[in-house]
């Protein structure tokens, strides 16, 4: 199985946060590959090339995405076959986003910091409560540096439990 990373608007496909968590992805024995968006600021462009990528991918697959990144994978879980999807203070139901409805049945987990100064955490609440999945609100603000403990723990069992499936 596989987990596909989706980073933000601002940082990179190797920053602190999914070096991190591969790490935990590939102690559940997960391989690990993050998609490189630096130069698309278009979301829906976004989408299309994690789109593309993944209609060739023959392995199982979980995607996980912080900010625009998680907008980018639940848009793009709505066309494949995600076993589940991880979203990291997701930038969902924000101006300027062509995709405001979402439509996924698989599995998923929201982490969202209760300072989140980008992306409001009504917006994850909208979400999750329509979508009936598990929302984490943890201290933190956009970035979640400051609970990265908290989010490697929530990482590691959601993977344990898609595992399991």
């Amino acid at each position: 199985m596989k987990v596909y990373f989706s980073h933000g608007k601002e940082s990179g496909p190797w920053g602190s946060k999914i070096k991190r968590l591969a790490g935990i992805a590939e102690f559940h024995h997960f391989s690990v590959e993050s998609v490189d968006y630096r130069g698309i600021d278009d979301p829906e462009k976004r989408v299309e090339c994690l789109v593309k990528i993944l209609k060739e991918e023959v392995d199982e697959f979980v995607l996980v995405g912080s900010s625009m990144g998680g907008y980018v994978s639940l848009v793009a879980a709505e066309q494949v076959q995600a076993k589940g999807l991880f979203l990291l203070a997701p930038a969902l139901y924000m101006h300027g986003y062509i995709k405001q409805c979402y439509n996924v049945s698989t599995g998923m987990e929201i982490v969202h910091g209760w300072s989140d100064e980008v992306c409001s955490i009504d917006n994850s609440l909208k979400f999750a409560q329509q979508a009936q999945c598990s929302l984490h609100l943890i201290p933190g603000d956009h970035r979640l540096t400051t609970s990265m403990e908290i989010v490697e723990g929530l990482f590691s069992r959601f993977l344990a439990t898609y595992l399991a499936r």
